[in-house]
């Protein structure tokens, strides 16, 4: 399973991006908002930062309603960096939303569609031509359903229908949310910087460091 960063945060993107684990980027109004930028500068300056990643999701904004506002405004979107290769539309999973993906995955361009929250929602975008589809755990678990068993329906109805689509898996809140859709068969994870962070740390291996940070202290003192 790959890593994406879901941030706006260039600090975040960088540090995650220097540990060599990073696959993409994953960005969205209310996070771009945070920031009080430019949208399109930030993705500009998020592009430059990860040339090597495979994805950066730029999503269209809440007031592009129609498939045809949509498509306008990816157009632009795509422009960005010199019509970067890396770039991914990010769209709405609306009627609209769907009609917008088709035509750019048409032209061969990247998508994403996003608040996924069913399996028929995922079997749609696929149908349409999405590159990722994104099913949002952490707001399931939040209504007390378990977002990563939505994960492991829509895994395996993609393998069942050798359908093309990579899952990836947002609103992820926890390590245990990382370890659990990596076992149920999602392709990504898309997590804050936070979450990289914990996933990389345990007790027992600072307990290990400290202990052979002593030892060979006395070593070097004979």
């Amino acid at each position: 399973m790959k890593l994406f960063i879901d941030s706006a945060n260039v600090v975040d993107i960088k540090k995650a991006y220097k540990v060599g684990v990073l696959s993409g980027v994953t960005t969205n109004p209310s996070l771009v908002a945070k920031e009080g930028v430019k949208f399109e500068d930030r993705i500009e300056e998020i592009l430059k930062l990860v040339p090597k990643v495979e994805s950066v999701s730029a999503e269209v904004t809440p007031d592009a309603v129609t498939a045809e506002e949509m498509i306008a405004q990816a157009e632009e979107l795509i422009k960005i960096n010199n019509y970067d290769k890396n770039i991914t539309i990010k769209l709405p999973m609306t009627l609209d939303g769907l009609e917008a993906c088709r035509y750019l995955a048409d032209k061969g361009i990247k998508t994403n569609v996003t608040l996924i929250f069913t399996v028929n929602q995922a079997l749609l975008a696929a149908r349409a031509g999405a590159t990722y589809v994104s099913p949002f755990l952490g707001r399931l678990d939040d209504i007390s359903e378990d977002g990563v068993q939505l994960v492991v329906k829509i895994a395996e109805l993609f393998r069942i229908h050798n359908l093309d689509a990579q899952i990836i898996a947002a609103s992820v809140r926890h390590p245990d949310h990382v370890t659990r859709v990596a076992m149920a068969g999602a392709h990504i994870a898309t997590v804050p910087f936070s979450v990289i962070e914990q996933i990389s740390k345990h007790p027992l291996t600072d307990q290990g460091l400290e202990k052979f940070a002593a030892d060979w202290k006395k070593a070097v003192k004979g």
